[in-house]
């Protein structure tokens, strides 16, 4: 079966126009050439109203789901002059990050306008370098809690007029319930309006759909105490015992070396948290958990939702017959279940040039694998152990933990590497 060949590119450049809510006026006179002049004028239908009758080109509103959509509208008036318009800045969490995968920067004309965030921290003060920005446009309000730290700053880019009540519920459910939001609506428009008060608090009623939250953290007392570095404190997971302890997770995540962009499989997943304390590491990390018990799986997902990283995949099944298909991943964490019939092999095999394998055992039976494992393929094997201190009667003794046998290998760059196939029975 023959490949379907790629819609024919625009025979002339895209002009990409940021506007605001200032609309016409707030333009410059190139970006109100570049509409005058398109033949074609695509956009949202409260971007599109926004223009005079001038602006003659046939107008073209944004079909929903819209990223499937950018391609054939391209190549549908790929002969005639075609100017897109997007909110404020194109390349900040809009349309010209779609259209550029498309066409390539020299099949674009980008003329920015000022984007929302600017025109937020213009208003409060804030030094724009300083500010963090978590858009909740199209992904869920759980993502944020991963940015709840005491004294920080946030920009939320709200997805509608009832986002700033979700945020609220949000912050005083994770113990920042003390902190301070104000909601600016329409920035740089006529009807610009800010709304303030406290978390815990909120009760205004819902307001302009385009508006952006601006957030001062600050943390009750009894709030618990979440790290930007691996090793969160136990109590931050719901779990029922299968939990790679604080100490052996930090351990655990230092061998594995998270960097942005990388995908982890996390096999044998438990409570999730090597998975989740991966995708804290960056908000471009992705990962994968492989769980077999169901009633795990959901509080993997739960404890996700909980700490910030919603995106997590969880893969409900044994392993290997699990990983059939997935996304070759940059670093392998194998958590439990190391003896299960070609497991090991089906890791190795998946894990791509350059990446990380680590492996935990406290039995006996699979440290003899893990040490056979390193006699053949090298790396790191050490035994991990912690004690605590506890009463003993009137005096303080040490409780030793279980140790923890882990073997960490980096695979050889020159190694092939692919999407596992496995057997899928």
């Amino acid at each position: 079966m023959s490949a379907v060949p790629a819609p024919a590119a625009p025979l002339h450049p895209v002009s990409v126009v940021g506007i605001g809510a200032d609309g016409w006026p707030g333009l410059s006179g190139t970006a109100r050439e570049a509409l005058r002049a398109a033949e074609v004028l695509i956009g949202g239908a409260r971007q599109l109203d926004l223009l005079p009758p001038e602006c003659a080109g046939a107008r073209v509103g944004w079909p929903s789901p819209l990223r499937p959509a950018v391609p054939r509208l391209l190549a549908e008036h790929r002969e005639r002059r075609i100017a897109v318009l997007a909110s404020g800045d194109p390349m900040f969490y809009g349309i010209g990050r779609a259209l550029a995968e498309e066409l390539g920067p020299e099949g674009l004309h980008v003329l920015p306008h000022p984007s929302s965030v600017s025109y937020a921290c213009a208003r409060l003060g804030w030094p724009l370098e300083d500010t963090e920005v978590v858009t909740l446009v199209g992904r869920p309000a759980a993502r944020l809690a991963a940015s709840l730290h005491e004294g920080r700053r946030l920009l939320v880019l709200s997805a509608d007029a009832g986002t700033p009540a979700a945020v609220a519920a949000l912050l005083t459910s994770h113990g920042f319930g003390p902190s301070r939001l104000r909601v600016l609506e329409q920035l740089g428009g006529e009807d610009e309006r800010h709304v303030d008060g406290i978390a815990a608090e909120w009760a205004h009623p819902p307001g302009d759909r385009l508006n952006v939250i601006a957030i001062t953290c600050r943390a009750s007392a009894d709030a618990l105490r979440l790290g930007t570095v691996p090793g969160l404190p136990d109590e931050a997971y719901e779990h029922d015992g299968q939990l790679t302890k604080r100490h052996i997770r930090a351990a655990t995540l230092g061998a594995l070396a998270p960097a942005p962009g990388e995908l982890l499989w996390d096999v044998g997943g438990g409570s999730g948290s090597i998975a989740i304390e991966w995708l804290r590491a960056h908000p471009s990390c992705r990962a994968v958990s492989v769980e077999r018990d169901p009633v795990r799986a959901e509080r993997i997902t739960r404890n996700a939702d909980r700490l910030g990283v919603p995106a997590l995949q969880v893969v409900t099944g044994p392993a290997p017959t699990s990983l059939a298909g997935l996304e070759a991943p940059d670093a392998v964490f194998i958590g439990g279940g190391l003896t299960a019939p070609g497991l090991l092999d089906a890791c190795w095999e998946a894990l791509r040039p350059g990446g990380r394998l680590v492996a935990n055992t406290v039995t006996l039976e699979s440290e003899a694998l893990l040490a056979e494992r390193h006699k053949a393929h090298g790396g790191e094997l050490v035994r991990l152990a912690v004690a605590h201190a506890v009463p003993v009667g009137g005096f303080t003794g040490w409780r030793q933990a279980m140790p923890v046998t882990q073997w960490s290998v980096t695979k050889p760059s020159d190694s092939g590497a692919r999407s596992y196939k496995g057997d899928r029975s």
